[in-house]
């Protein structure tokens, strides 16, 4: 759950909303930033970006839930997550995106060195969509943070740009 201009009252409504449909589906329900706000819908997990709170701080919040760090494009920003324990590491945007301002773009062979470094998960953030994530998979990316081209896709309902996806 990545709500960047709501208050925290609309995070906690929008929230408990997408933790119901979440369960429904199986699958894990992050949020974004705030490890409290994690805490307080019981997520499954909170995603952390290098500007947000320390991981060591955000793991005595979170106990022993999901967290993941964005490590941009950085060997040296993933060898220091790495120390730290996260459950996951983020790098991207692998391409361009309108979800946010990129500063930072990672090319697959992030991916290659990371994986010499560590067997933690990796997660490819930017800019996916049905014609260049299966690079990402070939090029072992462990799992896929794929927004606009779900929820801003022109062409296709959410339900249909996942499926394509398949």
């Amino acid at each position: 759950m990545r709500l960047k201009r709501y208050s925290l009252k609309e995070k906690i409504l929008i929230g408990k909303k997408i933790k119901k449909i979440c369960k429904k589906n199986k699958v894990k329900f992050i949020v974004n930033d705030d490890p409290w706000l994690a805490k307080k819908l019981d997520a499954d997990g909170c995603h952390l970006g290098q500007k947000d709170m320390n991981i060591m701080k955000a793991r005595k919040i979170m106990g022993k839930k999901i967290l993941g760090i964005t490590c941009h494009n950085s060997i040296k920003l993933a060898k220091i997550a790495i120390k730290s324990k996260p459950n996951y590491l983020a790098f991207g945007a692998f391409y361009s995106t309108n979800t946010k301002k990129v500063k930072y773009r990672a090319s697959v062979k992030i991916i290659t060195k990371v994986k010499k470094l560590t067997n933690m998960p990796i997660v490819a953030i930017g800019g996916i969509n049905q014609e260049n994530y299966k690079n990402l998979l070939l090029n072992k990316a462990n799992f896929l943070a794929i927004s606009s081209y779900i929820w801003n896709n022109k062409k296709y309902k959410p339900t249909q740009a996942i499926e394509k996806l398949k």
